[in-house]
């Protein structure tokens, strides 16, 4: 019988139910995984399952059993796929299943904070609405979307998808990425960032896109643009972020992402999380209910069709 070990299930949320893997072999659960970890909750498995376990030479020197490795994520950075392809390991993601789930999250910081919520949510549960007797209370002041710019940095499904509610909330909307969108205006990152009143990063992190925004490009955008990134931390100069944000050189900065997961005390975020302007929040965009069960079915499909000699979101 085919051996699946699920390396971090906690990950994955409490309320996914994995038991239909169990319809394809064995399965071993394990909340978490360390690099000190992995080989033995690798051991003797033929199917890996993995959310943010590091796969390669360092953490798993030798791989056994493993012919299959299955990634509940579209992003696969987190596995060598040269040193899988030299032991003969097989590498899937999953490619699609959080588009809606990304794309609600990423419209719901922005709104939050083009609206100044956490300032008026404030003033009311700390009961000052209450003391001060005025039916409307009005400050910080906040302005409609409809007739701004929205950039939209790396506009693949997610980033289309975030672009096709800006139009409808009146934005024009301006899209930067490698082949030219045939969906929206089109513009180089310079330009999207000195035009843009919003600009959402969704871009993959790879050499070209990793710093992305950082200084130099933050100096060209207008003082009160709202950031949000939902891709990856390092596309962005997160020191240089965070430095602007208390400088006041960014009107509202959010990010479901970060270089370091979860970041410490030591991270720049750190010393701006708890301003009005700032929403973070635990690398949870793609994590809606139906995403994750979408996501499980993949894999379910990718494990089958490897069984059956099939090719099947194949990254190796």
């Amino acid at each position: 019988m085919m051996k699946i070990a699920v390396l971090d299930s906690a990950t994955l949320g409490a309320d996914l139910d994995l038991s239909p893997l169990g319809e394809l072999g064995e399965v071993k659960c394990y909340t978490h995984t360390t690099a000190d970890e992995t080989p033995e909750h690798c051991k003797e498995a033929d199917v890996l399952v993995l959310n943010k376990v590091k796969i390669n030479k360092s953490t798993l020197p030798d791989p056994g059993s493993v012919k299959l490795i299955c990634i509940f994520a579209t992003g696969y950075d987190n596995v060598d796929i040269t040193y899988c392809n030299d032991k003969g390991i097989a590498v899937c993601n999953v490619v699609g299943y959080s588009t809606d789930s990304v794309a609600q999250v990423t419209v719901a910081m922005v709104l939050y904070l083009a609206n100044n919520l956490r300032a008026f949510t404030r003033h009311v549960s700390s009961g000052d609405y209450t003391r001060a007797g005025v039916a409307n209370y009005l400050e910080p002041t906040y302005n409609e979307l409809r007739g701004k710019t929205w950039g939209i940095v790396g506009c693949g499904n997610i980033g289309s998808a975030v672009g096709r509610v800006a139009k409808a909330l009146g934005c024009k909307v301006l899209a930067n990425k490698r082949t030219p969108s045939s969906e929206f205006e089109n513009a180089d990152i310079d330009t999207l960032c000195k035009e843009s009143d919003i600009i959402t990063i969704h871009t993959p992190l790879s050499d070209a896109t990793r710093g992305l925004i950082g200084k130099e490009r933050i100096a060209l955008m207008k003082k009160n643009v709202i950031i949000v990134n939902v891709a990856r931390g390092a596309v962005t100069d997160e020191a240089a972020i965070a430095e602007a944000v208390a400088n006041g050189d960014i009107g509202g900065f959010g990010a479901d992402v970060y270089s370091a997961e979860p970041f410490d005390a030591s991270h720049p975020f750190s010393a701006i999380m708890h301003m009005d302007n700032v929403c973070l929040t635990p690398h949870m965009a793609w994590g809606a209910h139906e995403a994750r069960q979408r996501c499980l079915d993949e894999i379910i499909k990718n494990i089958t069709a490897f069984t059956c000699g099939e090719k099947r979101n194949r990254v190796d």
